[in-house]
């Protein structure tokens, strides 16, 4: 059985888990106070060119978006995402469990544009009942989005630009950003997301690490007493060295981005194995989520063999269905797929 289900099926890269092995009996200072994690900071704030950025590291996406969301918004704000966006659909209201409401704009192939947001706040703020609803007080990005698809710099921009304009936060959710980064379409670097966001996150759980999220916050951007609300949260891990060990290797030499580039080629692979046997697409991707329609007979065929997730129904027999790649999908799983849609279609 091959997976296609996800891009963290696996545990840990091999180049993560011989450090986590080397270092494993050292002794060292807990709550993320050792040398490990101090280096993973330096080299992430190199990486993104901010050298003034702040650097937390957490355990995983939803915990992550809770934690920034829950600390940075005001007891009356809310948050303005995409309908697709993750904290919307796919986080069982984690956002709304810590009091802030999660507020849905419209949204095309899973991307907010700078118009539709600056209409929509426009309207709320000439309402003059608006004071007795929920206020926005950040924008949520992600990149890429829920559905593989990339914000261009000149969106984010534009994004920018509107919450400048209303005195909104932006934060972008970077479960992914290694693969945007190594995608062929993108134009947004590291250091541009310091340029526009107040705070995002470099995922690890979806790049090569057994777990681990790392939240910048650029230009010493961390809300007052940041890491004491994070433990209020639950979210401080005693052994936070295992997050930093992780994300020092993923960030020594060009691990993060073989990772990506491998992730990008094995996706650009399955896709044109798709093309190839004539199976059409809900929307074109070039990260490594690709959304395929099959009938109920193909999806049945291929669920023998391997894993997949069933994404949106279209009608009586159709379905969009989620392939994913990672760092460690092999080229013996695309043949087997290629053979399998022998015929198939």
């Amino acid at each position: 059985m091959f997976s296609f289900a996800n891009d963290y099926s696996e545990g840990a890269h091999p180049e993560i888990l011989k450090k986590l092995t080397e270092t494993n009996t050292l002794q060292t200072p807990g709550y993320g106070e050792d040398c490990f994690t101090a280096s993973a900071g330096d080299r992430i704030r190199e990486a993104c060119s901010c050298p003034d950025a702040d650097v937390y590291f957490l355990a995983g996406g939803t915990q992550t978006n809770a934690v920034i969301l829950s600390v940075m918004l005001r007891p009356y704000e809310g948050v303005l995402c995409a309908s697709t966006g993750h904290i919307a659909v796919h986080e069982a209201g984690a956002v709304e469990y810590t009091g802030h409401k999660v507020l849905p704009l419209p949204s095309e192939q899973g991307k907010v544009d700078a118009a539709v947001l600056e209409n929509w706040l426009r309207s709320f703020f000439d309402d003059p009942t608006y004071t007795h609803m929920v206020i926005p007080g950040m924008v949520y990005l992600s990149q890429p989005t829920e559905l593989g698809t990339l914000y261009s710099w000149k969106e984010l921009q534009a994004i920018h630009t509107v919450c400048q304009a209303y005195r909104l936060r932006l934060y972008v959710d970077g479960a992914r950003l290694i693969t945007a980064l190594s995608s062929p379409d993108n134009d947004v670097s590291l250091h541009h997301l310091c340029e526009v966001c107040d705070a995002f996150y470099i995922g690890g759980t979806k790049a090569g690490t057994f777990f681990g999220e790392a939240v910048v916050f650029p230009s010493h951007g961390e809300p007052e007493h940041f890491a004491t609300m994070v433990k209020q949260h639950g979210a401080m891990m005693a052994k936070g060295r295992i997050l930093g060990i992780q994300f020092d290797t993923l960030f020594t030499g060009d691990l993060y981005r073989r990772i990506g580039k491998h992730t990008i080629e094995t996706a650009f692979r399955l896709r044109a194995i798709f093309h190839d046997h004539g199976i059409p697409f809900s929307c074109e991707t070039s990260t490594n989520q690709q959304f395929v329609i099959l009938n109920t007979r193909q999806a049945q065929v291929l669920e023998q063999s391997f894993r997949f997730e069933r994404w949106e129904v279209l009608d009586d027999d159709r379905s969009v269905y989620r392939f994913v790649t990672s760092w460690a999908t092999t080229e013996e799983s695309l043949k087997a797929l290629d053979s399998a849609l022998e015929g198939l279609v």
